[in-house]
């Protein structure tokens, strides 16, 4: 835990830096000075709000057992096979398959799916997903993720405002030439600024929330499956919300912008095919000391003894628990 809070204070001082050299290209010293206390106020709000303001960018509202009895209901049965607390439940109204958890801690979490994966992934596939999420809750990965979407995107949306302004004479006369600069600063800070968040994420946890999700679930296959339908259907439906904030794309599970070729040095996400990969190792391992996959990783200690199916009676639906 206190690594991955050092970890945020890093991107939080980094992040600020940036913002602060586009306040001084646009003002000089005073603007770099105004740019300093409005990143420090960002970084304070954005430490306490930063999920409700992800939440919110996205269009999400909040479920309970009432409004989405077998949705919440699987949230509730793997959190404690997870052994954690009770996270919020929320819904994307979005075709994209898709989905993230935020919060700065998990006694304030939150897990998000869009309406297009609650409605084209079977249940064991849909388990899978929110187990990944909730590995992210449990490494306390959320925290680092969501401060820098939230600090990214203001940096990518400052820098548009500034080159928007320049193009259209938002400056006067005798400061044109610091004007020009800034407008040139900020189309080099908005892409930059987007590569560091992607670099700031490090794509090892994604593997490691791979990992320990499956583990919670109970099995490596029904992730890796989730994985590959999301990755299709990622690369054909469009996620407005997503493509409208980039510097957030880091907390989808699947990147929901475009698909990715391989791994690279500022991709925010592995190559699917290369988790799906680590997933199958991991199947192969637990059937080698004797676990046996096809009943739900039920002997699985870590999985708990609760199957978050048992509650669903009649037979299996290829659908999903909610359609």
């Amino acid at each position: 835990m206190p690594m991955n809070y050092a970890k945020t204070a890093m991107l939080l001082a980094a992040l600020t830096a940036i913002f602060v050299a586009m306040g001084a290209a646009i003002g000089g010293q005073q603007g770099m000075v105004i740019a300093f206390f409005v990143a420090l106020a960002m970084n304070l709000f954005s430490f306490w709000n930063s999920d409700k303001m992800v939440l919110r960018m996205f269009g999400a509202h909040e479920v309970d057992e009432r409004t989405a009895p077998e949705y919440y209901g699987l949230v509730r049965d793997l959190a404690r096979r997870a052994d954690l607390p009770m996270p919020r439940v929320y819904i994307m109204d979005n075709p994209q398959p898709n989905a993230f958890a935020t919060g700065r801690s998990p006694s304030r979490a939150a897990v998000a799916a869009t309406s297009g994966l609650l409605e084209a992934l079977s249940r064991e596939e849909a388990a899978g997903v929110i187990a990944h999420e909730l590995a992210h809750i449990k490494n306390r990965d959320t925290l680092t993720m969501t401060v820098a979407a939230t600090i990214g995107g203001a940096i990518s949306m400052l820098a548009q405002y500034l080159q928007f302004g320049a193009l259209f004479g938002g400056h006067n006369n005798d400061r044109s030439g610091v004007g020009m600069i800034g407008a040139i600063l900020a189309m080099l800070v908005a892409p930059f600024a987007a590569m560091l968040v992607q670099m700031a994420i490090s794509r090892s946890r994604e593997y490691q929330a791979d990992r320990l999700g499956a583990m919670i679930c109970g099995n490596p296959r029904w992730l890796s499956s989730a994985l590959v339908k999301i990755d299709r259907a990622a690369r054909r439906i469009p996620n407005e919300e997503a493509e409208a904030v980039p510097a957030a794309a880091h907390m989808f599970i699947i990147n929901p912008l475009t698909g990715q070729g391989m791994d690279n040095l500022f991709s925010t996400h592995p190559n699917t095919e290369n988790r799906i990969a680590a997933l199958e190792a991991l199947a192969q391992e637990l059937t080698r000391n004797g676990v046996n996959l096809d009943g739900g990783g039920s002997s699985i200690e870590q999985a708990g003894p609760t199957d978050p199916w048992s509650q669903s009676p009649g037979p299996r639906s290829s659908r999903g628990p909610w359609g």
